[in-house]
């Protein structure tokens, strides 16, 4: 029996082709956990990493766990169907901890390579709910994990004028249903946490890089 009873059937039977990554936004790893093993709060993950690196496996992988809320990637409007959901143990206002950066590229790892999941597909809740959440926010190093292989980044010094930035979100895996607005913060605070103002040339040069090295329809079918 998993620590949390808050999982399901993968609907459709499909296998987990997607990582997002959260923040629990919660004062300690025993709060967190307690929630997010709670029947009545009906959210879980398949894993909480604390501060220390200790990582707390809550929902067997091959369950649907409940955790991305409604979202979409892609063509993929089912995030808790075709995903991995790790929530890492902070409140969003601080960096994230050595030891629990390294707990989790040991735990990602494993799960790309027991899932083959490309590192393109490693995602933020932000990104694909980016009308409702911030998380992992703009102190997580997503750099870092590109370095190590699990993430992706874009190569630095690409530069494209702004009107291409919607299609090349669009192309990236962003909802394009989603305000302009929206789908600029959660690129920004992935990507480019330190800018502000209107979306400018960088912005555009950064995602189009990476819409053409990750284009989404290189990854899942749609649910």
């Amino acid at each position: 029996m998993s620590p949390s009873p808050n999982h399901g059937d993968r609907r459709g039977g499909v296998r987990p082709d997607l990582v997002v990554i959260h923040f629990t936004g919660m004062a300690s790893t025993a709060l967190s956990r307690a929630r997010l093993c709670d029947p009545a709060a009906a959210v879980s993950a398949h894993y909480l990493l604390d501060e220390a690196g200790e990582t707390l496996a809550l929902v067997p992988e091959e369950r649907r766990a409940w955790h991305a809320g409604a979202g979409r990637w892609g063509a993929v409007d089912d995030i808790n169907s075709h995903s991995i959901g790790i929530e890492l143990q902070n409140r969003g206002d601080h960096p994230y901890p050595h030891p629990q950066m390294l707990a989790l590229e040991r735990l990602l790892e494993g799960v790309l390579a027991r899932w083959s999941i490309p590192p393109e597909r490693v995602i933020a809740h932000s990104d694909c709910a980016p009308t409702r959440k911030v998380d992992p926010g703009p102190r997580f190093d997503w750099r870092r994990l590109a370095r190590s292989g699990l993430a992706v980044w874009p190569e630095p010094g690409v530069q494209a004028d702004p009107e291409t930035l919607p299609v090349a979100l669009h192309r990236l895996g962003y909802d394009p249903g989603a305000p302009p607005d929206c789908l600029l913060r959660a690129f920004r605070l992935r990507f480019r946490p330190w800018a502000s103002g209107p979306a400018d040339h960088i912005d555009a040069g950064a995602a189009c890089d990476l819409a053409r090295r990750f284009p989404v329809d290189r990854g899942a079918p749609a649910s």
